[in-house]
């Protein structure tokens, strides 16, 4: 039987009942990979030998009677993470020898669920482009067209779970660098609700693994099925030990309905600062219409929803504040330079990445204050509604475009062209209050491209998205293999 495309759920019922081996599944993950990544280029540090050991450990786990919920499941896990004894780059070259001397939190959590860790998986220069792509391991290539991108900064774990190289593997978003992915290559993923997972040791290079909180960034898991988030969410979902954990533990409560008959949902097509391409429009027509079909209450408008261009200036002010303090000190001041010499009235996103960059404290302040009253506001529209259903970008996958500077890159979209970093808008939806957010496939592009849509929750509510994901895969399907 052909296991590299099965589900983690099915694959951990066929360890249980003896049908295979975690030795069996690795080396055929191994294989495939071995195979069929010189054109991907997804893997980018393998730990092949340190696997078959782990799957080794996991058969005479399961023969001692042990079972645990990854219990000898492949995976794969985002360069970005630390993994003792493998580098950990973040694709910056100053770094590519960078050994991490402990695992991240998260990759923990990962083996003492029982996963077995295949390896890395490639990512943009310092997880900052909607690209995987770097000087030190190369291009990875979406496995639909490998003349386009499979996205940013997961990209790599995308392309992994698209190509069948694991069931699973972790990533982490901050300008939907889940999402993205997950769209662009047909699979699924969630953005949890910020705070909800531990990210130590997921951090730059050189940079000590403390439990910090960082603002708008989150760890989250990737999948080729609804239920495997769901399963991968609970191996991920706790505060950090070190901090929050000595008092605390989660509970998530169930989903707010288990039939499509019982939900609420906006859908939402269109952007005040950015159009959306014909094909997401699309794709969000087809859930929409799947979602009327299965009984559930629909609308596309509401007076509750915050107002989503102040909803863009905020998230990219603050992605940006928080982007400056890595940015090198020439850079830096360069950008400051150019924000002081702006026109007061001058509300582009660019303006706002631009003032965002040379934000003081106070500035901050403002700016995190006006994202609480739009928390509010979606607390409100979430007493009306269950979910939101909206682009994560306004295009598929588009072409590598590997020119050094992304604010003179350009996004086509049905043929004209916008500023690239743009599209970042719809990812900053549900980033910039902290909400959970599902990302799952809804087809294709006239092209033969992925096409997928973001589910957004309410705060802690991360169960109601994935449950209407799982719904939906029952309508309209989930993924399917490249051809």
């Amino acid at each position: 039987m052909e296991w590299n495309f099965q589900t983690a759920e099915n694959l951990a019922a066929a360890l249980r009942a003896g049908e295979v081996t975690s030795a069996e599944l690795t080396d055929e993950a191994i294989a495939r990979i071995e195979r069929d990544d010189k054109a991907i280029n997804a893997m980018c540090v393998p730990d092949f030998d340190r696997a078959r050991a782990a799957a080794h450990d996991a058969d005479q786990a399961r023969a001692r009677g042990e079972d645990r919920p990854l219990l000898g499941i492949p995976v794969t896990v985002k360069e970005s993470y630390d993994i003792a004894g493998l580098p950990t780059t973040w694709g910056m070259p100053p770094h590519r020898n960078h050994m991490a001397a402990e695992d991240a939190v998260q990759v923990a959590r990962l083996k003492t669920a029982g996963a077995v860790v295949l390896g890395k998986t490639n990512v943009p220069v310092g997880l900052q482009d909607v690209q995987s792509f770097n000087e030190i391991y190369g291009t990875t290539n979406n496995p639909w067209d490998h003349g386009r991108t499979p996205g940013g900064s997961s990209g790599g774990s995308a392309a992994a779970l698209a190509s069948g190289f694991g069931a699973l593997s972790i990533g982490s978003d901050i300008g939907g660098s889940l999402r993205t992915p997950a769209h662009f290559c047909g699979v699924y993923a969630h953005k949890p609700t910020l705070g909800l997972a531990a990210s130590r040791g997921m951090v730059p290079p050189t940079a000590p693994a403390l439990p910090t909180e960082p603002d708008l960034a989150v760890v989250g898991p990737m999948a080729r099925t609804a239920r495997d988030l769901a399963l991968l969410l609970d191996v991920m979902a706790g505060p950090d030990p070190l901090t929050l954990g000595v008092a605390h533990h989660v509970t998530l409560p169930p989903a707010r309905h288990g039939r499509l008959s019982g939900f609420r949902v906006l859908v939402l097509d269109d952007h005040p600062l950015i159009p959306t391409g014909s094909a997401v429009r699309a794709g969000v027509n087809r859930v929409a219409e799947a979602l009327v079909d299965g009984g559930a209450h629909v609308e596309r408008h509401s007076p509750l929803l915050p107002d989503l261009s102040e909803a863009a200036v905020l998230y990219t002010q603050l992605l940006f504040s928080g982007f400056s303090g890595s940015f090198p000190v020439e850079a830096y001041e360069q950008m400051r330079t150019r924000a002081a010499g702006l026109d007061a009235d001058d509300r582009s996103l660019e303006a706002a990445r631009l003032r965002g960059v040379g934000f003081s404290h106070r500035d901050w302040i403002e700016t995190d204050g006006r994202r609480e009253l739009h928390r509010h506001g979606w607390r409100q529209l979430f007493t009306e509604f269950d979910a939101v259903v909206c682009p994560i970008t306004p295009t598929p996958a588009f072409p590598h475009d590997h020119g050094p500077d992304p604010t003179e890159r350009r996004l086509d979209i049905d043929g004209v062209e916008y500023p690239y970093l743009d599209q970042l808008v719809w990812a900053g939806v549900a980033t910039m209050p902290g909400l959970p957010a599902t990302a799952i496939p809804t087809g294709r592009s006239p092209e033969g491209l992925p096409v997928g849509v973001q589910l957004i929750g309410p705060a802690f509510e991360d169960r109601t998205p994935l449950r209407l994901a799982e719904l939906l895969e029952q309508e309209i399907g989930g993924f399917q293999p490249p051809k």
